[in-house]
């Protein structure tokens, strides 16, 4: 399936590694222009190399903070035009007891996960409108949909966010601009074992024995590739996917039981 992409500018934030990394490399294999983001230039510029070298793409890169103004000011002024926009800030909270978080760590928690990828879409939209073609894609956690114990700011800011683009998308549909979230579960990346191996040290037992129950607890019986996160988020990303906006979609390999 061709999926419509050829000449579409994509902005990929949180590019460097990870799933971010896995979105940006589908969208450069279906023809996107490519504008990767990320914190570190050295893993930036490593990540844009091996995308190049992989489809053949021109991928421009863009080292900046997007949990900050300052970085999210020096993306928007490198970046212009954009059709295709994947929002991902690449914090990941470490387990923590509320009752010990003061003002100040809950702000930092909603600017990281919901002022960030807000003022993102608020400032590109506008052009998607104009030209008539546009797709947001914010990658959020499964955990979106089931909170867990010890995650509370990070739940809170994701979910601010998820409602806030549920109000946002029936302005923005009549002019073929689509906003969805993707939810991945476990996914094979730095990030995961990272946070296994504080869940490990919290809990005082093995990252083996951490690792094993997540594998229990996930129907699929293993961990996800991260293309097959990248794919997902190339589809929503393309031409066809016009008709489907405001959804936040489970990626989990079947561990979330609910219905919606």
């Amino acid at each position: 399936m061709d999926l419509g992409m050829h000449g579409r500018r994509a902005l990929v934030c949180g590019a460097s590694k990870g799933l971010g990394k896995a979105v940006a490399l589908s969208l450069a294999r279906e023809g996107a222009e490519l504008f990767i983001a990320a914190r570190g230039q050295d893993t930036l510029n490593a990540a844009a190399e091996e995308i190049s070298d992989l489809t053949g793409s021109r991928v421009r890169t863009v080292a900046a903070d997007l949990t900050t103004h300052e970085g999210r000011r020096a993306i928007l002024a490198a970046c212009d035009d954009i059709d295709i926009l994947v929002t991902n800030p690449g914090v990941r909270q470490q387990p923590v007891d509320f009752r010990t978080i003061d003002r100040g760590e809950w702000d930092a928690w909603m600017e990281a996960h919901f002022y960030a990828s807000l003022d993102m879409i608020r400032a590109i939209v506008p052009g998607m409108c104009e030209r008539r073609f546009g797709r947001v894609v914010n990658l959020s956690v499964s955990f979106i949909k089931f909170p867990q114990v010890s995650f509370a700011p990070s739940h809170a800011a994701r979910v601010a966010l998820a409602g806030a683009i549920a109000a946002m998308v029936r302005e923005l549909i009549p002019f073929n601009v689509t906003i969805n979230t993707v939810c991945p579960g476990l996914f094979d990346t730095d990030a995961l074992h990272t946070n296994l191996h504080a869940h490990a040290r919290r809990g005082g037992t093995s990252y083996e024995a951490i690792f094993e129950d997540r594998l229990l607890h996930c129907p699929a019986g293993r961990i996800a590739d991260p293309s097959e996160c990248g794919d997902l988020v190339a589809f929503l990303c393309s031409a066809q996917s016009g008709f489907m906006t405001g959804q936040n979609i489970i990626n989990d390999g079947g561990v979330y039981q609910g219905l919606f």
